[in-house]
């Protein structure tokens, strides 16, 4: 586990979540394309979205942004089939490279391997990031 530093628009972003949502959110990250990544506390995916969608599409017109939710877990390889969900991930093995540098490697369904990269490598890309800021894991490789 690594220390997480949040700017300040990540935080007021996180209390607006929290408010609207009533999911506690564990980390914001906004990214270079506009996106906003909430990571939710485990087990409050449902509450974060909510009925039929009412909490995240709530969210979204309230920002005026696109908004994606990861849920949390204290596995690595856990929270990273969390992150490329809906891909179906058969497994996620983790190396330590005699350099120290971990990396993740990701064995996915082979029709389900573009959602899992994502158009123009969207979600591997947030996936690296994601598991780089929590874990500490320099690579998240898709096989």
């Amino acid at each position: 586990m690594t220390t997480i530093r949040l700017k300040v628009d990540e935080i007021s972003y996180i209390s607006l979540f929290e408010s609207i949502t009533g999911a506690m959110a564990k980390d914001c990250i906004i990214d270079d394309k506009g996106y906003i990544i909430f990571v939710v506390k485990q087990g409050d995916m449902g509450l974060a979205i909510g009925k039929n969608g009412s909490n995240i599409k709530r969210l979204r017109n309230y920002l005026s942004k696109p908004v994606e939710i990861v849920e949390y877990s204290d596995k690595p390889n856990e929270f990273i089939k969390s992150i490329l969900a809906p891909a179906r991930i058969r497994s996620v093995e983790l190396i330590e490279r005699p350099d120290g540098k971990k990396i993740a490697h990701v064995d996915v369904e082979p029709e389900d391997r573009g959602i899992a990269i994502g158009k123009n490598g969207k979600n591997i890309l947030k996936a690296r990031l994601l598991a780089k800021r929590h874990f500490a894991i320099e690579d998240v490789k898709i096989k």
